[in-house]
């Protein structure tokens, strides 16, 4: 059974920095693109950042020059550095999954981790 746990989400300061990361389980994870998603209080779910199978990066332009997203394939996980957080980054943050293979979309979803952006 698929299983993607996210953790280190919390409550950080303006400025501030946090590290969210997302373990995979039950995937062949490294065939998988990787991506982040948040959804605010009242707003649509939006992507914030992809890493595909083969590295290539993707960014939502609210967070581009402040979050990072990288992969371990060794460890399964995929994550998320965020800097110079601001108000507007306070989401639930979800990981996800995707694949595209033998006309069949492969698409799986954590839990979420709320990130609470406050001074």
């Amino acid at each position: 059974q698929v299983q993607l746990v996210e953790s280190g989400g919390g409550l950080v300061q303006p400025g501030g920095s946090l590290m969210l990361s997302c373990a995979a389980s039950g995937i062949m994870f490294t065939i998988y693109n990787m991506g982040w998603y948040r959804q605010a209080a009242g707003k649509q779910r939006e992507l914030v950042a992809v890493i595909t199978s083969g590295g290539s990066l993707n960014y939502a332009d609210s967070v581009k020059g402040r979050f990072t997203i990288s992969r371990d394939n060794a460890k399964n996980t995929v994550y998320l550095q965020m800097n110079s957080l601001k108000p507007e980054d306070t989401a639930v943050y979800y990981c996800n999954a995707g694949d595209y293979r033998n006309y069949v979309h492969y698409n799986y979803w954590g839990q979420g981790t709320q990130v609470t952006v406050s001074s």
